[in-house]
């Protein structure tokens, strides 16, 4: 099969995050070349007339869909797919629908709690916001329209209303549109799904940990966590994949409602669900992840090998969901 692997445009002045989608593409298309698949590279740019014509040049049987973002922002990265649905090119991963409506946290949010999902009290006034907030601190501030943990860091957590105006104007001035939520001080669990000819599976579900945290450092994974080899986030926050057997129960029901926000947001090919655990044991969902990073260091990845599947069997469930579509 032709396949066309569609990126972001990066340059040297890109974030670590945005050059991830070089390493993706480089990691994929050993994939595809092993697979026996002729491959091809394209970047993706705001010159969507140029992209068509590019894309017609190349005539590819598929586009596997990296973008992540367009023009330098996450707002815009659903034009790639929008296209290919516009040209009738098959594609990797989630429809343009459902990556607007993921990349976009407020609509996310929105949707979560119409459909009966528990997902943390927001609100994105900006002002004093003291007639919008019928939630009590601790709140977290983060960008309505980035992945990747973009603009996130211990700045981002208030403990009091009394400087939340001030540090949502600070963050709104380097973020662009941004929100505020309760934050959930408790456990983060990442579950990933991985669809086929066979249908969604759920792969092992897996817990950030942040136990070398000293006190009064807020249990988050940041920019710093994500993107950073260096930093202490980054070198403490181990990914675990091994629980006892009375957690059972609730991953039990973080794996059901990973299948429903599948549903929910009409998710094709792969997706990651961000979960907070309250001191209670209640699940929140604090992001959907369509076509989440699949670098081969990335958490998605960890939880296919978790799985015991390998790199080119994930690619060629992606492959697989794509031609079902």
């Amino acid at each position: 099969m032709k396949i066309t692997i569609l990126h972001a445009d990066v340059s040297a002045e890109s974030g670590e995050d945005e050059r991830d989608a070089l390493v993706q593409a480089a990691a994929i298309r050993r994939s595809l070349l092993e697979l026996g698949h002729e491959v091809a590279l394209m970047p993706a740019t705001l010159d969507l007339r140029k992209m068509e014509t590019d894309l017609g040049a190349a005539k590819p049987d598929l586009v596997f869909n990296l973008v992540e973002s367009l023009g330098g922002t996450g707002r815009l990265l659903h034009l790639a797919p929008a296209l290919l649905e516009h040209l009738s090119i098959p594609f990797t991963g989630a429809g343009s629908e459902s990556l607007y409506l993921t990349t976009g946290k407020l609509l996310t949010k929105e949707r979560l709690r119409y459909r009966g999902i528990a997902t943390p009290d927001w609100t994105a006034a900006s002002g004093t916001m003291d007639s919008d907030m019928d939630f009590p601190p601790p709140y977290i501030i983060k960008p309505a329209w980035e992945d990747a943990s973009v603009g996130v860091d211990d700045t981002s957590i208030v403990y009091t209303r009394e400087i939340l105006t001030q540090a949502f104007e600070e963050k709104k001035k380097r973020f662009g549109d941004c929100f505020v939520e309760s934050f959930i001080d408790g456990r983060e669990f990442n579950l990933s799904l991985l669809e086929g000819k066979r249908g969604v599976q759920v792969l092992p579900p897996a817990e950030i940990l942040f136990s070398k945290f000293p006190d009064g450092k807020p249990g988050i994974v940041g920019y710093s966590a994500k993107w950073e080899p260096g930093s202490f986030e980054y070198r403490c926050t181990p990914r675990n994949f091994d629980f006892p057997e009375d957690e059972a129960s609730l991953l039990g029901e973080l794996g059901e409602i990973s299948r429903r926000c599948w549903d929910i947001f009409n998710l094709r090919g792969y997706a990651r669900i961000d979960f907070r655990v309250d001191r209670h044991s209640r699940p929140w969902v604090i992001e959907i992840n369509a076509n989440p990073c699949i670098s081969p260091d990335a958490g998605f990845v960890a939880a296919i090998r978790r799985a015991g599947l390998s790199y080119n069997r994930m690619i060629e469930c992606i492959l697989e969901s794509a031609s079902l579509s």
